[in-house]
């Protein structure tokens, strides 16, 4: 889904985050990474907090990428078990404060345990409607392209689909995305300036930030300086201002 029709908002309603820096900020202070990882999940629940008093609407989050397998076995381990915490500590406040969360990357990797939650705190915020909260586990642009082309495959073999119907609209309804209306600013924190193989598709016309703060450190107030330059932009996707 698109956010080019109608009048630019000024403030961005679907702000996405690459949240980069947890481990080097815990290196930096002499602590293992997974601390700095904690410290990282603290953060994101500040900013969900904050998301809904700021004017957004929509918050994808980029947890663990595909790429992610690569580091060590004890780091990926203690980043599924502190997925899991967060799932069951905040599954209340969640609820409470009308957030519904919800996940986008392939889950068959994943632990069963973690996919039970997963689902089961979908299910139990489905209702909810203040803050859309996307949490990408298991998530890489390249790979939600390649899921979606053999969804379409299999429908165009059944018989499903006519090749020739399949048109940007048709893809955009294969992704984990479907639902979601495309990101209007991407943030990514730690000074590191490229994509990383997220939200390729949706962010095609995004706005881009990239701000030096490592996750630990990024607050309420860092987001709120970021979104205040954002309403200086103009946004023309691809055509010119009269």
């Amino acid at each position: 889904m698109s956010s080019e029709s109608g009048t630019p908002r000024r403030i961005p309603r679907h702000v996405a985050i690459i949240m980069d820096g947890n481990g080097r900020w815990a290196i930096n202070k002499g602590w293992p990474r997974l601390v700095g990882h904690r410290k990282g999940s603290e953060r994101v629940k500040e900013i969900v907090r904050a998301a809904p008093g700021l004017g957004i609407e929509w918050l994808t989050v980029y947890a663990f990428s595909t790429e992610n397998w690569k580091r060590s076995t004890e780091e990926v381990l203690g980043l599924m078990k502190l997925f899991q915490r967060y799932i069951q500590r905040e599954a209340e406040a969640l609820s409470a404060e009308g957030v519904r969360m919800r996940f986008i990357g392939d889950r068959r990797r994943l632990e069963p345990k973690l996919q039970d939650l997963m689902a089961w705190i979908e299910q139990r915020t489905a209702q909810n409607s203040r803050l859309n909260l996307t949490v990408a586990i298991n998530y890489g642009g390249r790979d939600e392209l390649t899921r979606a082309a053999r969804r379409l495959a299999r429908r165009v073999v059944a018989g499903d689909l006519d090749p020739d119907a399949l048109d940007e609209a048709a893809l955009d309804q294969a992704l984990d995305t479907a639902d979601m209306p495309d990101p209007d600013l991407v943030i990514r924190t730690s000074g590191e300036t490229r994509v990383s193989n997220f939200l390729l598709w949706q962010a095609a016309y995004s706005e881009y930030e990239f701000t030096p703060v490592l996750w630990p450190d990024f607050t309420p107030e860092t987001l709120t300086e970021i979104l205040h330059r954002y309403g200086t932009r103009e946004r023309r996707f691809g055509g010119v201002t009269s």
